[in-house]
Order: C-alpha cells, then sequence, then structure tokens
C-alpha cells in the first residue's frame, strides 16, 4: 500500500474536561489567545474486578476568534469535544535551563452535555 504523503496529517481529537477556567490574553493589534488544561480519563479493568481511572492532562491553546469564543464559552468543569494540531517547543527557563513542552493547538471545540448515565 503506498502511503499519499498529502493525506497524513497533525490531527488530534480528545474529549474530557477543563481542569481551570481558561485565561485570555489580548495582544496589542488585538490578537488574542487563550489557555487552558483539558483533563482526558481512560478507565481500565486489572486483576478480578478491578478497575483504575487514569487521567491525561493536555495543555490547549487557541487564538483569535475561537480564542474569544473558548474565553466566553468554557469554565472549569466544562466537558468538551475538540480537535486540533500537536505543537512541540522550548524555551529556556528563569535559572537558564531548557525547558520542552508539548501543547494542543485547537482549532474546533464544542461543548458536550454530560448524560446521567456518564455520572454513574
Amino acid at each position: 500500500m503506498e502511503t499519499n504523503e498529502k493525506l497524513i496529517r497533525n490531527r488530534v481529537q480528545l474529549m474530557g474536561n477543563l481542569g481551570k477556567d481558561p485565561e485570555l490574553r489580548e495582544f496589542d493589534g488585538g490578537k488574542k489567545k487563550v489557555r487552558f488544561s483539558l483533563a482526558t480519563n481512560e478507565r481500565f479493568a486489572y486483576g478480578e474486578g478491578q478497575f483504575k481511572e487514569d487521567t491525561q492532562w493536555h495543555g490547549i491553546v487557541a487564538w483569535g476568534k475561537l480564542a474569544a469564543q473558548a474565553a466566553e464559552q468554557l469554565r472549569k468543569g466544562s466537558r468538551i469535544s475538540m480537535e486540533g494540531r500537536l505543537v512541540h517547543g522550548s524555551y529556556d527557563g528563569k535559572d537558564g535551563q531548557k525547558r520542552y513542552f508539548t501543547e494542543v493547538v485547537m482549532t474546533s471545540f464544542q461543548v458536550v452535555e454530560s448524560s446521567v448515565a456518564e455520572a454513574a
């Protein structure tokens, strides 16, 4: 099977809950950026009838109109379904050490209503 490189994409889909209210920043010229953390949970069985829940935290960032929309509509605990792309980067910390990060640049989101069945 041939791989068509045009079809290979950096795409992430997540569903989870916001860990805190989104932080909106506005830059000179009116450009907006929002940042928040998203928790995803996975429950799995091990042993006999034992279950464990694994929570992963993801740093999310959005720009422009989507940033303003997220800041307006989302709050701590909001459950969302979102798409974006992974971005890796680095910066020099105040202590001079190089720090590395991975975040998801959000391209779309939808608020998901929790059902009674999910809460059980």
